[in-house]
């Protein structure tokens, strides 16, 4: 009998294959490819891998006005840098020949379901899908592989239709509309500029804009905080909080200076418990990992997911925060128990383990959960996110903390102040969780009638501030509250908008051109930037899944609002097509020139780089050179007044101009000769590398070398030396 098995990662492949048997044997298929076989009781299982999805959608006929007529092809037929996949492919064409059972052993998501689908569809026999199985697994040990192996499913046709119905939408919905709004500069501008839009990517790009407009409409409104500063460190606040009139501020003040020592009205305190955490979801996990160590949501759920494939930790894209009743908890807090940090604290776990778990779930997986495998051997990203989530893991298990929270009134000058203070008087799951923050304040020994000494009343005037700015984490957070996106999906859109540069900075700021771009679609095309058009396809995906509804009814759906918007576009093209060309022009001036023209990002095709010229231009030939990946900052060289720029590894700040003193690094570019190309200047810079010499007639002239390149050339030949 044979058998061949279709997995989704080579990693996966080989956990897979060496659970199954300790006989399984690898095998090349060309230096780039592997696969692996197994060969126990007349029985031939051959164990081939994807990399990722190996077919994407692509129109049928690209000359077709609206792209609705779609075909699944190769990755590589449609991006040149996706060539590797062709080997993958012929691989699974080769070796799955001829099985009598094929097994689908991707991950138990959408994504990887419809992975294992397209494999078995378009490189296995025709006949393949009326032959597979399916394993499910949450985890790469060879114990839920085993069992996966030996209880297999049927494939579950409504998630690979749901997955289709989504892959289509977002291509009807992203390619269509990103054409036609560049379709409608091309028509009045002559000009190509790439745009994009998306079905989740435009309406997350429109939250963000509302929270810049939000900002930039805020006008301060000023208030004054009184607060008393007494004995046994204690400083007490006005009752009231805020205070918006002056006079009233005034008056509070002036009566609460009058009398040198504070009345103890009443003393309150009270007991409250603090119930231990719940298992990670992706969410989760996201903004714990943010907060603790300031990673993106990408960076973690890359970690997450090496952990994962590792086999050292459960699959990262779930929702859930329950864990299922088959784990076998004391076994892997036993094995956990072999680090000896972990052991300190499971050891004082108590005897019965009951988990605190949330509300949420998730049919394809459970929380996020280690495994009981000890990783030997990982990266600093891996190892801080299998900490998080070993602690997290052993917390849910703790008792309930206790804090202990005092609540003092207080009479100054006939106002009324409070002070207030909390300490933790039972560590509980605390003590295992080192990621929280645990209350530790002392409480003064008064009581009700003390009097206590007042050494200052201080008046405080302030400004109310704006609403906060998202960063990345608080933003998954929106987008999952608001129901908008997918697990999987929500942290490469937010990528995707910095990729656009729609936005930047770590707290998220929109660029002119993102802010324009959605006052522009709101006004002539208001559908695309709707949320609830959005969340609307969200939930007719799921019930595809339910079988609620028909994946072609959902597509079907899809296409009549495409058309409607593509019919605003059209009707809208002459104001639609100034508006987003000016808005790209506006979003490249970065200050002026000395002429009093625009500084302007632009793009050399001859040299295939950006830099920074004059709009002047050929008037004004000022010109200065752009650093690949290289960010423009708001903020002004303090020498010179030019913008300053950002790039390097580690990222440090520089003056737009090379000649110009740098900033934070106290360096002065040095002339070290003449150009052997043209004859200008040769300047020594400090760049993302290191040092190296560049000609002072960039961009025009390109020529540089390393530091170390242009000495061994000069102590190479006396004519060298000459020349430069």
């Amino acid at each position: 009998m044979k058998e061949v098995i279709i997995c989704e990662k080579p990693s996966s492949s080989e956990k897979i294959a060496k659970a199954l048997s300790h006989k399984a044997k690898k095998v090349k298929y060309n230096k780039k490819v592997n696969y692996w076989e197994i060969e126990e009781n007349d029985k031939k299982i051959t164990v081939l891998t994807a990399v990722g999805h190996l077919y994407s959608l692509t129109p049928k006929n690209p000359r077709e006005k609206i792209f609705f007529d779609l075909k699944w092809v190769p990755l590589y037929d449609i991006d040149k840098n996706k060539n590797y996949v062709k080997d993958y492919i012929n691989a699974i064409k080769k070796f799955s020949k001829g099985a009598d059972r094929y097994i689908h052993a991707c991950d138990y998501d959408i994504e990887g379901t419809l992975i294992g689908f397209n494999a078995l569809k378009y490189a296995c026999d025709s006949d393949a899908l009326n032959k597979v199985h399916r394993m499910k697994f949450s985890t790469l040990t060879e114990k839920d592989i085993k069992k996966s192996y030996e209880n297999m499913i049927e494939l579950d046709i409504n998630k690979v239709n749901s997955g289709i119905a989504r892959h289509i939408l977002d291509f009807i919905f992203g390619v269509n509309i990103s054409k036609a709004l560049m379709q409608s500069v091309r028509k009045v501008k002559s000009r190509y500029l790439t745009l994009s839009a998306g079905r989740v990517q435009t309406p997350t790009l429109s939250i963000l804009v509302d929270r810049e407009k939000e900002i930039q409409k805020f006008i301060p409104e000023p208030y004054w905080l009184i607060k008393a500063f007494l004995d046994h460190d204690i400083v007490a606040d006005y009752s009231k909080g805020k205070i918006f009139d002056k006079k009233c501020g005034e008056e509070v003040f002036a009566n609460s200076k009058k009398d040198s020592l504070a009345t103890v009205k009443n003393v309150k305190i009270s007991k409250t418990k603090k119930k231990p955490p719940v298992p990670f979801n992706l969410g989760g996990l996201q903004s714990e990992a943010y907060a603790a160590f300031g990673f993106s949501p990408k960076r973690t759920q890359v970690a997450a997911q090496k952990l994962y494939t590792g086999g050292f930790t459960s699959y990262p894209r779930t929702s859930s925060q329950k864990l299922p009743e088959s784990l076998n908890l004391p076994d892997i807090l036993k094995q956990l128990s072999k680090n000896s940090d972990y052991k300190k604290h499971i050891s004082k776990l108590p005897k019965k383990l009951k988990p605190n778990e949330g509300k949420k779930t998730d049919a394809a997986h459970p929380a996020i959960h280690p495994t009981g495998i000890l990783p030997s051997k990982l990266d600093k990203d891996e190892l801080k996110i299998y900490n998080l989530i070993v602690y997290r893991f052993i917390s849910i298990f703790g008792e309930s903390a206790e804090i202990e929270s005092l609540k003092a009134n207080l009479d100054i000058g006939g106002e009324d102040f409070t002070f207030k203070r909390k300490r933790t008087v039972f560590l509980g799951w605390l003590e295992y969780y080192p990621y929280s923050k645990i209350e530790n304040d002392g409480f003064p020994d008064i009581k009700k009638g003390d009097e206590i000494k007042v050494n200052k009343i201080k008046s405080e005037q302030k400004e109310t501030k704006p609403p906060g700015r998202y960063n990345e984490a608080s933003l998954v957070k929106e987008l999952e509250k608001r129901e908008l996106g997918t697990k999987a999906t929500r942290a490469d859109i937010i990528a995707k908008l910095y990729d656009r540069e729609y936005i930047s900075n770590k707290k998220i700021e929109v660029n002119q051109l993102g802010e324009n771009i959605i006052d522009i679609l709101k006004e002539y095309s208001e559908n695309i930037t709707s949320e609830e058009l959005t969340r609307s396809f969200e939930k007719d995906l799921d019930k595809i899944m339910n079988e609620k509804i028909t994946k072609d009814k959902v597509i079907d759906n899809a296409k009549d609002e495409i058309i409607s918007i593509l019919k605003d576009i059209e009707k809208n093209e002459k104001e639609i097509g100034n508006g987003l060309y000016n808005a790209y022009q506006q979003s490249r001036i970065i200050g002026k020139c000395s002429c009093k023209g625009d500084l302007v990002i632009k793009y050399s095709p001859k040299n295939k780089s950006t830099f920074v010229g004059c709009s002047n231009f050929p008037d004004c030939k000022t010109a200065y050179p752009l650093p690949r990946g290289a960010n423009v900052l708001k903020s002004k060289c303090e020498k010179c007044g030019l913008p300053m720029i950002a790039y390097g590894r580690p990222v440090k700040r520089f003056c737009l101009d090379p000649k110009c003193g740098r900033d934070n690094v106290s360096y002065n570019p040095e002339v070290v000769g003449k150009c052997p190309e043209c004859g200008n200047e040769l300047i020594k810079h400090l760049g993302r590398y290191g040092e190296f010499i560049g000609c002072s007639g960039f961009p025009k002239c390109r020529f540089t070398s390393s530091v170390a390149a242009l000495e061994s050339k000069l102590n190479g030949s006396e004519s060298n030396k000459e020349k430069v």
